[in-house]
């Protein structure tokens, strides 16, 4: 691939997801773009990307798009997170929603085990918090990751990572060599595909976010308007999770980092009134 292909691949990928494709990943185009490409009918990854620049076919974009993105994740991936929203997070927040509903964001939720882990350490919690209701709303930008989350089909592979056995038996059903999450659980959880670039007014209002290990494929301008857009759609009292790996120094001070609590941060109640200022 040329240069020139690659930049134009790269600026279609940015616009549409805010990924940096940066030109350093030609094993990553070569790897995804591959199957796109014969799935496409296409002789190669250049007669795909060729026919991107002269049809301009929105549906052909979403696919490389699709294919480049990464799907990484696993149950209870870092554990700390949910450590922190069980011992820090739910004590601080509900004893101000009494017999209330506690609205979480799974953003970029992938093929769904966090929305799910999250859904499970509830049901765990349920005798510390029995008046508090909990509205899940997991999306991704990516139908197809979406679709196998929504089934809640999962392999022996993708079960053994991270998910202790007490949960498996809980809350999985044994089908032959696949593990189906229980009716009662995926009802606690709504799907929706959605890009963190548009306008998140659509989406709703939430209480805590989990936007985890997405802005590191961001610019610094894209991650700020981003986090900032989140911050407007949160309670003044809400909290965000990041992956450990990422931070909010130079980037924005709609949220403040909750001391010794890594990747964990509380929305800078002052940040609104700052906004409109």
């Amino acid at each position: 691939m040329t240069p020139d292909e690659m930049s134009f691949l790269a600026e279609v990928v940015r616009q549409r997801s805010g990924l940096i494709l940066s030109a350093d990943k030609g094993y990553l185009v070569d790897s995804r773009l591959g199957p796109v490409a014969r799935k496409e009918a296409f002789a190669s990854i250049e007669a795909l990307v060729q026919a991107m620049r002269t049809r301009r076919d929105d549906r052909l974009m979403w696919l490389v798009t699709d294919a480049l993105t990464t799907n990484e994740t696993f149950f209870f991936r870092d554990k700390t997170p949910f450590d922190q929203f069980r011992d820090d997070v739910l004590p601080a927040l509900a004893p101000a929603r009494p017999a209330g509903t506690l609205r979480v964001w799974s953003a970029a939720c992938s093929t769904g085990q966090e929305p799910y882990s999250i859904a499970m350490l509830m049901e765990d919690l349920r005798g510390r918090h029995p008046g508090l209701k909990l509205d899940i709303c997991a999306s991704d930008i990516s139908d197809r990751v979406l679709e196998k989350a929504q089934a809640g089909i999962y392999t022996q592979f993708e079960v053994q990572r991270g998910l202790p056995i007490t949960h498996l038996i809980k809350y999985f059903d044994k089908a032959e060599d696949t593990w189906l999450v229980k009716p009662n659980l995926k009802q606690t959880i709504r799907w929706k595909r959605f890009n963190l670039l548009e306008d998140m007014r659509g989406v709703g209002r939430f209480d805590v976010v989990f936007c985890r290990n997405v802005l590191l494929y961001f610019d610094p301008e894209t991650k700020k308007r981003v986090l900032e857009n989140i911050a407007a759609n949160m309670a003044d009292d809400g909290f965000l999770f990041l992956g450990a790996a990422e931070t909010l120094i130079g980037i924005t001070d709609a949220f403040q980092a909750a001391p010794g609590k890594r990747g964990l941060y509380a929305r800078n109640p002052g940040f609104r009134k700052a906004a409109v200022a």
